[in-house]
């Protein structure tokens, strides 16, 4: 039967959550009270330990403490980033040359652009410097997925007299 600590029993060698007698007794917060528990109720010590690991079994509390604290840091590290842009890579240049935003059916207009022109896709590859598998990608409408530089959709714009980009 547990025996509930009042402070005072005078009985140091009887463990307080569980009552079972034992001469290795440690001093453990469990509940909110600190108490003088066995090695077996030890588990539930629910204060940080100074070396890591917890006088008991080494699951229990300090398992789920430390998961929470290793949550806590990731947080931390993220909101720090968020806040002054260090979660790029160093030394990339993402605003470089991005893909802007383009209008709706625009793989299309390029391809009616280029038609009418009069030009095939390797013509109009050479005339951009551009690789034609890279126009083809834009023609099909894959321009994000193929990893389209935004200087590729600009030449197109200024080659055929398109407009591409969605400027809202």
């Amino acid at each position: 039967m547990a025996k509930y600590s009042t402070g005072g029993s005078g009985d140091s060698e009887t463990c307080e959550l569980c009552g079972a007698a034992d001469a290795n007794l440690r001093t453990a917060k469990v509940a909110g009270a600190t108490l003088e528990v066995c090695p077996d109720c030890a588990q539930h010590d629910e204060s940080p330990s100074p070396g890591g690991s917890s006088g008991g079994s080494g699951s229990g509390g300090s398992d789920r403490d430390r998961k929470r604290r290793a949550a806590q840091n990731t947080a931390r590290v993220h909101d720090r980033a968020s806040n002054t842009g260090d979660y790029w890579e160093d030394g990339a240049d993402y605003d470089d040359d991005q893909l802007p935003y383009l209008v709706s059916g625009y793989g299309q207009r390029v391809t009616d652009a280029r038609q009418d022109a009069g030009l095939r896709t390797e013509e109009l590859a050479e005339e951009l410097d551009a690789d034609e598998s890279d126009l083809i990608a834009v023609e099909q409408g894959r321009a994000t997925k193929a990893g389209i530089d935004g200087s590729l959709v600009e030449a197109l714009e200024a080659e055929l007299g398109v407009e591409l980009v969605d400027e809202t």
